[in-house]
């Protein structure tokens, strides 16, 4: 069947109407809108139009705004999409508004908002606002001042504080207070067993010290959960020192002895010197000796009465010295 002008023109705009309807759907959320009118809420389509134009997702935006309005809470669609475009997440304000309200907690969405932005799980604190959290320290050792070593672990009940969110520091600030609370109490005790016996006394002291100041919780307890005794520092400074105290007296007897040992050899490098001075000066007693008979200041029966002379002393000593080593083999027979 051959195909009229007016035929191809009913398909042409049926195509249209298609593509037409098909971009309509796409671009503006129209079950959106529907939602959002059987759920009362007023919006208009072409603030719909508009959000998408802004590049906003209309659904992050309408569906914390049906949420918001079902829950009573008096929030406006511009306040929701600012907050979207600020980067934030606006169903967790919307959450976090819808939480406070049911805990009769004054929260209004400007704060909620900041705190959001400000990198914060709002709707966490809110939370943790109603069902306080429990924060648990790692073994906290402090030095009594006997020297034992005591480690403590403790339990901290928190609360957020709404109006210190933003601004406020973290749970970090709070262990690292709280631990130094500890190794100072720990530190002022005069004996270890007076804080195994009253742990408390840590808590009630660490409390009285206002520590959640300028934090975003509000301390509400400190529990001790475990005391336990570790090393005597005392005594292993002691035993330190002790041993150093060695070290430097071996070492200083060590430094005398070398000092002796070189006195000693420099006394016998001296002794050498003067025997060398001796043989140097008995090589002289030859030459003078023969000076002395070629002067004529000497005679010839002289120097033989002085070899008969040197002769009898070397035969004295031979005979001294054999009778000196018989009296040595008597003794040692008897």
């Amino acid at each position: 069947m051959p195909l009229t002008p007016e035929t191809i023109f009913i398909l042409l705009a049926v195509v249209i109407g298609v593509i037409l309807l098909a971009v309509l759907f796409t671009f503006v959320p129209v079950m959106l809108w529907i939602s959002a009118l059987a759920a009362g809420v007023r919006i208009s389509i072409f603030t719909l139009i508009g959000m998408r134009l802004r590049r906003v997702i209309p659904s992050r935006v309408i569906n914390p705004l049906i949420k918001a309005s079902k829950a009573g809470l008096n929030v406006t669609i511009n306040q929701l999409e600012s907050h979207y475009l600020a980067g934030g997440n606006v169903d967790r304000v919307v959450n976090a508004l819808i939480a406070a309200h049911r805990a009769n907690i004054e929260l209004t969405f400007e704060r909620t908002a900041a705190i959001d932005l400000a990198g914060r799980d709002v709707l966490e604190a809110v939370q943790m606002s109603v069902n306080p959290s429990v924060i648990e320290t790692p073994f906290i050792a402090g030095v009594a001042m006997d020297g034992i070593e005591v480690k403590a672990k403790a339990r901290i009940t928190v609360r957020a504080n709404i109006d210190r969110l933003v601004g406020g520091a973290g749970e970090e600030t709070v262990i690292a207070r709280v631990g130094e609370g500890i190794v100072s109490t720990i530190g002022s005790s005069d004996n270890h067993k007076k804080v195994l016996e009253n742990p408390d006394l840590i808590s009630q002291t660490v409390l009285t010290k206002g520590l959640d100041a300028g934090t975003a919780f509000e301390i509400l307890s400190i529990d001790i959960a475990d005391v336990d005794i570790g090393k005597n520092i005392g005594a292993e400074l002691q035993t330190e020192q002790a041993e150093a105290d060695k070290n430097i007296a071996q070492a200083k007897a060590e430094e005398r002895r070398a000092m002796a040992v070189a006195n000693e050899q420099e006394m016998k490098a001296r002794v050498e010197e003067m025997r060398a001075k001796v043989v140097e000066a008995e090589a002289e007693v030859p030459l003078a000796m023969a000076e002395a008979l070629r002067s004529g200041n000497m005679g010839v029966m002289d120097y033989m009465n002085l070899r008969n002379i040197d002769a009898d002393t070397e035969m004295r000593d031979s005979i001294g010295k054999m009778t000196g080593e018989d009296k040595d083999q008597d003794i040692d027979k008897e």
